[in-house]
């Protein structure tokens, strides 16, 4: 899969991508622990996440405890598969990470069914060793046969990256 990285002027473009990175591997890390608290300590404290069911978590002990809940019940025993598709920075403390993933037991999926939006910031008063954290999460359940159907009767609407 294609991978980009656009950073503002100044900015260490292997650096700051590698720090972003590490924040999400980390976070696939926590899942695969099934460590909610560990998961949730990569958002910052006022955080949103949203399922692709349409649930909206709002801060870091929000999205803690419904993680503590899944880990638990539904998603007991699942991994995270993680497949960054761009990194793009906005100023030295902002990144927005588009990308798919999925949850699975067993073999790792060859096509992962939801696309994601990660939005990472920093404390650039901090210094460039200051942490990483997610701000937002948005996750949406792809529907491949939708794309396809669309794609056949309008072929403008497939992306440049898929033609």
């Amino acid at each position: 899969m294609q991978q980009s990285t656009s950073e503002s002027p100044g900015e260490s473009t292997s650096g700051s991508a590698a720090a972003v990175r590490t924040v999400l591997d980390r976070l696939v890390a926590a899942w695969e622990q099934h460590d909610a608290e560990a998961y949730g300590e990569l958002f910052t404290e006022d955080a949103t996440y949203i399922t692709y069911v349409g649930t909206y978590y709002r801060g870091r002990r929000d999205i803690v405890e419904s993680h503590r809940t899944l880990f638990a019940g539904f998603l007991k025993g699942t991994r995270l598969a993680d497949e960054i598709l761009d990194v793009r920075f906005y100023g030295p403390g902002v990144a927005v990470v588009n990308g798919r993933g999925d949850t699975y037991k067993g073999k790792r999926p060859a096509k992962l069914t939801k696309i994601q939006t990660y939005t990472l910031v920093r404390d650039a008063d901090a210094g460039p060793d200051a942490p990483w954290r997610i701000a937002a999460f948005q996750n949406t359940r792809r529907k491949p046969l939708m794309e396809a159907v669309s794609y056949r009767f309008a072929p403008g609407l497939v992306p440049a990256a898929d033609r």
